[in-house]
């Protein structure tokens, strides 16, 4: 996840650097249940309205938590499927509660009413997160549920009135990026205060779908309305946070747009950047699914490192005679081709794998969502680099690359 709002704000406001943050363990969505109301279209974990057999029981979703509770995991996400589906998900986010998590839940939203919010005001999320493909029809068409958009609406101003916070999430493609500008109105007409961006990735129906996959161009657009939007919300004063995932390139567009609006920032935003590193999956990010299997993030589903029922998830994290365990946990990582040559592989840490996986069955080689060009990057054609600039040698000296 990028923190683009956090980011803007060390422009406007620069902080000290501070000791690169070392959590023990990863953050962990877990994945409790694959059964869904819905069928959407960007679905990563192919989800459907059926029982699935083989899930973890209660008693070993509690034993597992005493696990990673052990190993220094600070964040649960419990997600699905539709996590509401699970009968067990309030008593296992009051355990995760007790036992000092942050816990955040994922939901479509259309479960969550005036019945289910007092339960979930009782267990205290700290965050809930609710999707929007969009606009009413959009929305909808996304879902494949009539009135699942002002369902979703309607849960996302419960969680608003009930005191939870609650953040509007949005996955870009190019069937929907047109009601990108709706939806950021409605998020400030609505008073929600996160808005969460996620690039397509692929992987479950994502993959099957990435040909609607939002074109370079249109990604570039949408990042420069919600550089715009977030910088305006700063700049009045709004408790607005803007977040993006599965597109670490974010992070170089950020500081490539610095350069051009305010280069005295430049340098501070670099440290700063590098600092956080780019794609975390496999290293800060991990999954846990429906059935206990540990992948490197939500979107491995198709490659399993170990299964919680017969390893405690600490040792699989930790066990790098898995190939592709070993080189997400390398700094630099072992990337090819166009994001091996980049000169911002510290900021971007090479970007999302699993689609260089999914598209070549190589994790290590170029990403092909990165929106940047060669000439921004500082490439030429081929994927060499272009002769070092004076900013490069100085960032260098200054031990910031």
């Amino acid at each position: 996840m990028f923190r683009l709002t956090h980011y803007l704000r060390e422009i406007r406001q620069p902080t000290p650097p501070s000791p690169p943050a070392s959590p023990a363990g990863p953050v962990v969505i877990w994945n409790l249940v694959r059964r869904c109301n819905l069928a959407c279209r960007h679905c990563y974990s192919i989800s459907a309205d059926r029982d699935f057999p083989g899930e973890l029981s209660t008693a070993e979703v509690y034993r597992v938590m005493d696990d990673l509770k052990a190993f220094g995991v600070p964040v649960l996400i419990l997600s699905g499927g539709e996590p509401l589906l699970r009968p067990d998900l309030f008593d296992i986010g009051r355990r995760a509660k007790a036992l000092g998590f942050y816990v955040g839940l994922s939901s479509n939203g259309t479960l969550i009413d005036q019945k289910s919010i007092d339960a979930l005001q009782a267990v205290g999320f700290d965050y809930v997160g609710i999707s929007l493909d969009g606009m009413r029809e959009t929305h909808d068409r996304f879902r494949r549920m009539p009135g699942a958009f002002d369902r979703s609406l309607a849960a996302l101003r419960l969680c608003r009135d009930r005191g939870l916070k609650v953040g509007m999430r949005f996955t870009l493609t190019q069937d929907n990026a047109a009601e990108l500008p709706a939806l950021l109105r409605l998020m400030e007409e609505e008073g929600i205060p996160k808005f969460y961006l996620s690039h397509l990735n692929y992987a479950g129906r994502g993959n099957v779908n990435r040909a609607g996959d939002a074109r370079l161009e249109t990604t570039r657009w949408a990042m420069d309305l919600l550089l715009a939007t977030a910088w305006q919300h700063l700049e009045r004063g709004l408790a607005s946070e803007f977040v993006t995932g599965n597109n670490d390139a974010d992070g170089v567009y950020l500081l490539l747009w610095t350069r051009r609006r305010f280069p005295a920032r430049e340098a501070h935003l670099r440290a700063k950047l590098t600092q956080w590193g780019g794609n975390a999956s496999g290293l800060h990010i991990a999954n846990i699914d429906n059935l206990g299997n540990v992948h490197p993030d939500t979107f491995w589903w198709d490659y399993s490192l170990g299964n919680v029922r017969e390893r405690p998830f600490s040792q699989i994290w930790q066990d790098l005679s898995d190939p592709l365990m070993a080189g997400l946990k390398r700094r630099p990582r072992p990337v090819k081709g166009r994001c091996g040559a980049c000169p911002y592989l510290d900021v971007c840490g090479g970007n999302t794998r699993v689609r260089a996986w999914q598209l070549t069955g190589d994790p290590w080689q170029e990403d092909p969502a990165c929106y940047l060009t060669d000439e921004e990057i500082g490439l030429q054609a081929g994927g060499e680099r272009l002769q070092v600039t004076a900013y490069s040698r100085a960032t260098r000296r200054q031990g910031l690359r």
